[in-house]
């Protein structure tokens, strides 16, 4: 279903249930969809293979160009990882925190963002990068667009895991009003084609605790990077 920009939900009307059983698509803009848990069929081969993807890169507050120390903790793999420092942003072959490069994307990651992406209409997705944030109670993101890829034919696939977030999906200018839209664990939202530069976002992370994974969301983000 599509979510309209004038009756956005907040945190407090889903702090508890999710809002569309598990298995249910939702329509979040033209070419832009939620999949409802989406990702709780592959966990057992999904947390152990990103347990050791965090053993090699572990999550760590990165900078951005303009000297702000962001609140999310993050890491990558696959063949680029996405970094940020004074320099600016970019995608890099290795991790610049140790020299080596990325660790290399787990078959179940692979797996599941081709998977999310078949089921929103986007066949052959070949990611080769996935950002890992990280969130504790009080992180967010501002809305941005992610255009540093090369191949902005290619979607967007994000995985939610652990406590609920609310995620903002605007527009194409910073100021367009966004929808917002509650997440869940196992949530996948994955978008592309005509809705692939739209602003998006994540307001501050409500205090609480997930039976699995603690006080923490954590996000995978696949994307055809290179």
């Amino acid at each position: 279903m599509m979510r309209s920009n004038d009756t956005p939900l907040t945190p407090d009307l889903f702090a508890d249930q999710a809002p569309t059983p598990p298995g249910q698509t939702e329509r979040i803009g033209q070419q832009a969809f939620v999949l409802r848990g989406f990702a709780l069929a592959w966990l057992e081969r999904l947390l152990p293979a990103l347990d050791t993807v965090l053993q090699a890169a572990p999550f760590r507050q990165m900078v951005t160009p303009g000297g702000f120390t962001m609140s999310v903790a993050l890491t990558s793999c696959g063949a680029l990882g996405w970094t940020t420092d004074r320099r600016g942003y970019r995608y890099t072959t290795n991790d610049p925190q140790t020299g080596q490069p990325w660790p290399g994307m787990p078959a179940v990651f692979r797996e599941l963002a081709q998977a999310a992406a078949r089921q929103a209409g986007f066949d052959g997705f070949e990611p080769d990068a996935c950002l890992i944030n990280r969130y504790v109670p009080g992180a967010r993101m501002s809305l941005h667009q992610d255009k540093d890829e090369r191949a902005l034919d290619a979607p967007i696939v994000s995985i939610s895991l652990g406590l609920p977030a609310v995620f903002q999906f605007g527009g194409f200018e910073r100021s367009d009003k966004s929808q917002r839209i509650p997440l869940f664990h196992g949530d996948a939202v994955v978008w592309g084609g005509v809705d692939r530069l739209r602003y998006h976002g994540v307001l501050p992370l409500k205090d609480g605790q997930h039976p699995r994974l603690g006080s923490q969301r954590i996000n995978l983000t696949f994307r055809t990077a290179g």
